[in-house]
């Protein structure tokens, strides 16, 4: 008997220690939300430079950095939306006057530099000061340096110049050593997705739009260079093409640069520009902290303009804040579309596309939301294949001069592992089945002829709709669709011309666009979807479900690019729409 009131007392104990130890947890977290929102008030005093310093991921929209616990990840991604309102709100701000600009280390894609080097060339309308300092240029970062008055290096720094180059990885070679067969079902002639998994360098084809896609990109950066530098484009090709510009001393003798300083002289130089006192503190405010001050201008309308952000590959189902899921982006659209206040919609599109089906899902919302109210896309680096279908019913399409965009094509891959399996690792298989394709699309064995054709003609039905859809919002022909379809891709200017967007521009300018659409004067901003609750986050973060791929893309840095392929290689579902590839500007 006492055994037994022994143990029915130690269980009680144990119970209600765990509900206890429970209770301090759920405690804990909720402190730690508490003390993550009670942030320090930031307060700008008088004669202050603003610093932009842009070591960190860009995202199209940062995640709510207040709420991730994971030291690696806390604040290291800086939001195009942040970055851009931060430099607008500087403009106006009485108490910044100027800008010390450090790109040594930028990475991010040409459409989004592009943005941030117009903001701050607009920035500089306000009579303020931009300076730009470095202790090494990359091509990105003295293209965004370009924007300031004066670009100063450090006396044994460097430069990169050299003109742009598209590296493709190939699998072909390791998929024939791993005895797999991919059997790919396309169309379109420059549907180049699936190159890299049968040949072993691109096609003639691929090629072609490459060597374009690249050009015009680089003939843009040449031209902004070369009005902002008053250097003539054959002269910047001349010196690209003969690596003429390695040191500082190179870069003053191109007159590439302003001077060479060293750190201590480029303070000094900032204090003349402050006229303060040689000895006197500068007093500065970094990018991460400008961020939290209030907009000078804020609106209490009741009208307001949504922008919806559709970033990352187009997936089924409900997605994550890194991707497009068809279902949250479409509910997005629809929230939009459904609330009263909302009189304008921004479709902020910055994505190489993915699965067809979710891109059809997305398109509707699009279609039903441009009929009510308009409906502005803007384009960032990316938006092409799928990332251009949902976008292609919109009242208007906005993109940048270096957008990629287009590729208007559509395939299908199914691998055969019945080499791998058999030959490799001795793995056989058999089965019966009830009916001639039960086996539907089978993997462990090469597709029957009349199995590949039923693919074929569900691609070619996927790529007419697409074809259809575009047409329709373009106010086009099919006809005149295919012809510059087929996957091929093209710049924003390119894109222009052949009538795939009306204007050229970025996501502010779209804003604008969309607000005068809808005859708004006063408007406020509202930006959808709405973030993860925070509590959910930390949770995610606490048992190690949530990893965001941003966070992969810093933790890895240029090798990023590898595991993206092969990530997106394994991630293909069902029929995709897709682009070809990606272009990193360094």
């Amino acid at each position: 008997m006492n055994f037994v009131k022994t143990m029915l007392a130690s269980m009680l104990g144990t119970f209600i220690t765990v509900v206890i130890l429970m209770f301090i947890g759920f405690a804990i977290i909720i402190g730690v939300i508490i003390a993550a929102t009670a942030e320090e008030e930031v307060v700008i005093s008088g004669n202050t430079v603003l610093y932009l310093d842009f070591d960190k991921p860009i995202a199209e929209r940062a995640p709510d950095k207040l709420f991730y616990l994971n030291p690696m990840s806390a604040g290291d991604v800086l939001g195009l939306n942040e970055i851009l309102k931060s430099i607008a709100k500087a403009k106006d701000d009485v108490n910044i006057s100027g800008i010390y600009l450090n790109t040594e280390n930028i990475s991010t894609g040409m459409g989004t530099l592009e943005e941030i080097r117009d903001a701050l060339i607009d920035f500089k309308s306000s009579g303020k000061f931009l300076v730009a300092y470095g202790n090494y240029y990359s091509q990105a970062a003295y293209y965004l340096a370009t924007a300031a008055d004066k670009i100063y290096l450090n006396p044994e720094g460097g430069m990169l110049f050299k003109g742009l180059n598209a590296q493709l990885m190939f699998l072909k070679g390791t998929l024939e050593k791993l005895d797999v067969e991919v059997q790919v079902v396309r169309h379109g002639k420059f549907k180049a997705a699936t190159e890299p998994l049968f040949l072993d360098k691109m096609s003639a084809e691929n090629r072609e739009q490459i060597t374009a896609m690249i050009t015009d990109l680089w003939d843009q950066i040449i031209s902004d260079i070369s009005e902002a530098r008053n250097i003539e484009p054959q002269e910047l090709n001349r010196i690209a093409d003969s690596l003429l510009v390695q040191t500082a001393a190179d870069a003053i003798e191109h007159k590439l640069i302003d001077h060479v300083l060293f750190k201590d002289e480029m303070f000094a130089q900032l204090r003349m520009l402050l006229s303060i006192d040689s000895s006197a503190k500068i007093t500065s405010v970094s990018l991460d902290s400008y961020i939290k001050v209030p907009a000078i201008k804020t609106s209490t309308a009741k009208e307001k303009v949504a922008v919806v952000f559709a970033f990352g590959d187009v997936v089924d189902g409900e997605g994550t804040e890194e991707n497009i899921g068809g279902e949250r982006i479409s509910r997005a659209v629809r929230k939009a579309r459904e609330d009263k206040n909302v009189k304008a919609i921004v479709l902020r599109v910055n994505s190489g596309g993915g699965s067809a089906l979710a891109s059809e899902v997305i398109w509707r919302e699009v279609e039903l939301a441009s009929r009510e109210k308009p409906v502005v896309a803007s384009f960032g680096d990316v938006a092409a294949s799928g990332g251009y279908y949902i976008a292609c019913a919109a009242s208007k399409i906005i993109c940048d001069p270096t957008t990629i965009t287009g590729s208007i094509g559509v395939f299908g891959v199914i691998p055969n592992l019945q080499g791998l399996m058999n030959n490799k690792l001795g793995i056989t298989f058999d089965n019966a089945s009830t009916n001639d394709n039960a086996d539907f699309i089978p993997v462990m064995k090469p597709l029957t002829p009349y199995q590949r054709a039923v693919i074929q003609k569900d691609v070619d039905h996927i790529y007419d709709l697409f074809a259809g859809r575009v047409a329709a919002g373009r106010h086009m022909t099919v006809e005149e669709v295919d012809s510059i379809g087929q996957g091929r891709i093209w710049s924003g200017t390119e894109a222009l011309t052949l009538g795939l967007v009306d204007t050229l521009g970025g996501l502010d300018a779209a804003i604008s666009m969309a607000a005068s659409m809808a005859s708004l004067t006063d408007y406020r901003i509202t930006y959808l979807p709405v973030l993860k609750d925070p509590l959910d986050k930390i949770l995610g973060q606490i048992t190690g479900k949530s990893t965001p791929d941003i966070y992969m893309k810093q933790a890895l840095g240029e090798d990023y690019i590898y595991y993206q392929t092969i990530r997106k290689i394994r991630e293909m579902k069902g029929v995709q729409a897709r682009m070809p590839f990606e272009i990193t500007v360094n």
